[in-house]
């Protein structure tokens, strides 16, 4: 049975305390409405690092949200105006959009995903986010009801976002930030820690709690492994909004699980 009882809204989930969501990399739409009969706050639907393209696949997929009554959020493939609004007119709840580096491409984002007078969206009544302009549909109730519905999250996964931190920050229209810990280490050629293990990208993270939550942004972060002690740990340093893991990670823990009975009885 679908624990999410009403369709709350993911702005609406974020302002009650600590989310809880998980990454998808597949195209089943099971993984997400298994995630919405939990009980899950969101699902982190990714377009950047699978062949999942802003298509009929998402579209399947946003569906399968909508019908588990889970809020989603789409991984676009970087500042691209027609990903972001595309997935913004085929229903998600927001975007994130990963390697954002200055506060040029963040103002850009914001233009791309919101309408006048707080950015330059381009509009058309005839897609899901306008309820295909069914009855009752009005332009100014609309632009005003999806700027206040859509969730706008940069990726902070680099050295250059952090060298432009406050300036990123300053651009108005961000709800969250997620914190990238292996692209932050790529780019500073550190060893990849999810478990935040290295000094320097968990004293970045701490950072970026603390600038975030000065401007009322919350931080969104991967707990790894995906237990009760790491999210707590997580929750305790101020952190928002926490993966818990993906379809993909627990497919493997399940195939690890059986590999090792399988060893055991050889």
């Amino acid at each position: 049975m679908n624990q999410n009882t009403a369709p709350t809204s993911l702005k609406a989930r974020m302002a009650r305390g600590a989310t809880f969501g998980m990454n998808i990399y597949s195209t089943a739409c099971m993984a997400i409405e298994v995630a919405g009969n939990w009980g899950l706050d969101f699902v982190f639907i990714d377009a950047e690092h699978t062949a999942l393209g802003v298509d009929r696949d998402m579209e399947k997929l946003l569906l399968a949200a909508r019908c588990a009554a889970i809020p989603s959020l789409v991984r676009v493939r970087g500042t691209l105006e027609w990903d972001i609004r595309k997935a913004l007119e085929m229903g998600a709840s927001g975007v994130i959009v990963p390697q954002v580096h200055t506060a040029t491409q963040m103002r850009q984002i914001i233009q791309f995903s919101k309408f006048p007078p707080l950015g330059r969206r381009g509009g058309d009544s005839s897609v899901r986010s306008a309820g295909f302009a069914g009855p009752g549909f009005d332009w100014a109730h609309y632009t005003e009801a999806e700027n206040a519905r859509s969730v706008i999250v940069p990726m902070a996964e680099s050295y250059e976002f952090f060298d432009n931190i406050d300036e990123i920050l300053d651009v108005q229209g961000i709800d969250a930030v997620h914190f990238g810990p292996a692209d932050y280490s790529l780019s500073r050629r550190l060893p990849v820690d999810y478990r935040l293990g290295n000094p320097e990208v968990l004293e970045r993270l701490e950072l970026l709690i603390e600038k975030c939550h000065a401007r009322s942004i919350q931080v969104m972060v991967p707990c790894a492994p995906a237990d009760q002690e790491s999210a707590q740990r997580l929750v305790d340093m101020g952190s928002d909004m926490l993966l818990m893991g993906s379809d993909l990670s627990w497919l493997n823990q399940a195939g690890q699980r059986i590999a090792q009975v399988k060893q055991a009885l050889a």
